[in-house]
């Protein structure tokens, strides 16, 4: 059978699947995946991996057999695409399945971080409900909004954002008039429009974007909310403007060195951390992991690929 290489755990009843249909390799439970890699390179013919994981050059140059990397995400800057293209390597993603999660994922740390619900749980679980007076809360609806990125998760945020009374304004590599939301090209300038930005932009450049600047323009009664990726904020600033009362607060998905979040960071009471799970319900990841199949499925029989990125 085929031999394809798992770089990290996928839900079980793809991987029942998997190993019904092809020779499964899983790397990450080799204890030395040098060596690992030394052993069953030569037979891979596919990568399954995650979008944040994706798959890095010096293991990519170790499969000599590999026709196809499988993302279960819709992230590619973790792929070198270019040097996936000079190997001849096809890409794929899992597209529109998982924007609902994220843009779910987006608004429920937008509440959690406005509402300041995760001390207000803190203070019941500890039996303090009562001894302890929380500070009075930021009310959610009817905040301005600004949405960085305007793609299918970046619409999906907005539509939820309607629900609860928001003004929207957006920033995006370009203008989308039918979007019926004011575009503002200036990304500083949109935080200074918002009550709280939401980052929702592709990282396949790799570039931090919310910077000091942003920040400082954002406010101190403004807050940042990230389900894109870690690497587009300069994480540094964000945490002397959380420390400093430059901004209010934040929601956070994603991080600059997952899973090593920087202990300042996780000391800070003001910001709201999660795993990087605005994709894992089990419907969505199910969903996913489906698509992974079907790529596979038309890669190893000559066939189009359904969701291939052009490299």
């Amino acid at each position: 059978m085929t031999d394809i290489l798992l770089t990290q755990p996928v839900p079980a009843p793809i991987d029942a699947r998997l190993q019904a249909l092809y020779t499964l390799h899983r790397l990450y439970e080799a204890a030395d995946q040098d060596a690992y890699l030394r052993q069953v390179g030569g037979r891979i013919r596919a990568v399954v991996t995650g979008g944040a994981k994706g798959l890095a050059n010096t293991v990519m140059d170790r499969l000599p057999a590999l026709e196809v990397i499988a993302i279960s995400g819709i992230g590619t800057d973790a792929v070198d695409l270019q040097h996936a293209r000079r190997r001849g390597v096809q890409v794929t993603t899992t597209p529109g399945v998982l924007t609902d999660d994220v843009a779910d994922m987006a608004m429920g740390l937008l509440i959690m971080a406005l509402r300041d619900l995760g001390n207000g749980e803190r203070i019941v679980r500890a039996g303090q409900w009562g001894a302890v007076v929380q500070p009075l809360a930021r009310k959610v609806t009817g905040i301005e909004l600004g949405i960085v990125g305007l793609g299918r998760v970046g619409h999906a945020i907005a539509k939820r954002a309607q629900a609860f009374g928001m003004t929207i304004r957006y920033t995006d590599l370009q203008v989308q008039p039918d979007s019926g939301h004011e575009f503002i090209p200036d990304l500083t300038e949109l935080a200074r429009r918002s009550d709280v930005l939401v980052l929702a932009a592709s990282a396949d450049q790799g570039k931090a974007i919310i910077t000091a600047q942003v920040l400082q323009a954002l406010g101190r009664d403004g807050y940042l909310i990230n389900v894109a990726r870690g690497k587009l904020v300069d994480e540094p600033a964000l945490i002397d403007a959380l420390r400093e009362g430059v901004i209010a607060g934040a929601g956070l998905d994603v991080f600059a060195d997952e899973p090593r979040v920087p202990e300042a960071l996780r000391a800070l009471p003001n910001a709201v951390l999660q795993p990087h799970r605005a994709s894992a319900t089990e419907q969505t990841r199910l969903a996913m992991g489906e698509i992974v199949l079907a790529n596979l499925q038309a890669c190893f029989q000559g066939q189009p690929l359904p969701t291939a990125v052009a490299c």
